[in-house]
């Protein structure tokens, strides 16, 4: 989505404003098509999607990303005052505390269906403790 929008305020930008605005390099490379990137340039992989089995360590992941997304979104609208960039960020953004709190919800669950209460000692997923 971030792409898109970065794609709608770069498709009508002569060549002069493409270089003034730091999009040259990326320009060179992609045009104007939307290539998912962070702002260094990393392409996406699913190497940064993690998961290990384990309900209490996965939830942990996902309540991690959710806040780095936030973070990121945060970040994004405080460079920008275009309605048209800024709105479907807010949005983003709230769905991204939604998802968390969702998330931690889980996670509560999770840790008070358990026998044992020192659920980071073992994976309830696989260790039979009884």
């Amino acid at each position: 989505m971030i792409g898109t929008i970065v794609h709608q305020l770069t498709r009508n930008l002569t060549e002069e404003e493409i270089k003034a605005g730091g999009f040259d390099a990326y320009f060179v490379n992609h045009t104007n098509g939307v290539y998912p990137a962070d702002s260094s340039g990393m392409p996406f992989t699913a190497a940064y999607l993690q998961v290990k089995g384990d309900p209490i360590t996965d939830i942990h992941e996902d309540l991690a990303a959710e806040q780095k997304a936030r973070s990121t979104y945060d970040n994004i609208l405080r460079f920008t005052d275009d309605p048209d960039v800024r709105d479907p960020i807010k949005f983003l953004r709230e769905r991204e505390i939604v998802h968390y709190q969702r998330f931690g919800e889980g996670l509560r669950i999770i840790t008070d269906q358990l026998d044992s209460k020192n659920f980071y000692a073992f994976n309830p997923a696989f260790d039979n403790r009884k």
